[in-house]
């Protein structure tokens, strides 16, 4: 139990920015009672969750938001951390951006984990590479100005090789991996910690079909889900 405690608070730890973990009885200091974890994006992060209410059963939807909140929540239940989920299905970083005051600034988030951008590239509106980027930077922007001490997470968008996507065809596979590399430019740009989905997904799929992880290519199985959930976690445990 020692051993998987602190692995949960190591990512924590790192998330808020500090390092230098001695033993996992130290405190997190940066992380206060009550500190909100906010995870932001599409249909992928969205999981179905419910739209009104407090109904604590379906508020944070069933995916990999629900997952990472439900492991760190259980063993760290003396923090009374608060996850807060705002995905909305079929969004692209354009629909983020028109509700990213109520959804994200004024929600304060200590920690904020956003995945946006296959929608930008299938929808039947699709937002072009560089408004893409523009938009999405303007975004970092944006909260680091509002709230200079929120930790921001970036999630890479991905798509696997399953039903209408089987195969993938080499002018979308290079169409996806621009808006890829958008993404980890802005990662890095900003010294973001990048969580690699695709690459994941890639490795997994030498163990078992892509079916097993997606069943259209875009939204994940609950194994999909899983998967996600611990290379969040890994990710942030990574960073620095």
């Amino acid at each position: 139990m020692f051993q998987h405690v602190r692995r949960l608070l190591l990512p924590l730890l790192l998330v808020t920015g500090l390092t230098g973990v001695a033993n996992a009885g130290e405190r997190l200091e940066a992380l206060r009672p009550g500190a909100v974890i906010l995870f932001q994006g599409d249909s992928i992060t969205d999981g179905g969750r419910w739209r009104e209410g407090d109904d604590q059963n379906h508020i944070m939807g069933q995916d990999y938001a629900y997952l990472i909140a439900a492991e760190i929540g259980a063993d760290l239940p003396e923090r009374r951390l608060r996850f807060v989920n705002r995905g909305i299905g079929g969004n692209t970083v354009v629909d983020l951006e028109r509700r990213w005051q109520t959804d994200v600034i004024d929600l304060k988030p200590d920690v904020l984990s956003i995945l946006v951008g296959i929608n930008d590239l299938l929808s039947d509106k699709p937002v072009p590479a560089d408004a893409y980027r523009r938009t999405y930077a303007a975004l970092i922007e944006r909260t680091r100005a509002a709230l200079p001490e929120v930790r921001i997470v970036l999630g890479e968008p991905f798509l696997l090789p399953v039903g209408r996507y089987a195969p993938i065809t080499p002018e979308l596979r290079a169409r996806l991996a621009e808006r890829q590399a958008i993404v980890a430019e802005l990662a890095r740009r900003y010294r973001l910690p990048l969580v690699r989905y695709q690459a994941a997904f890639d490795r997994a799929m030498a163990r078992a079909p892509a079916s097993h992880w997606a069943w259209d290519g875009v939204h994940p199985t609950y194994a999909g889900h899983g998967l996600m959930a611990r290379e969040w976690l890994a990710t942030v445990e990574r960073a620095r």
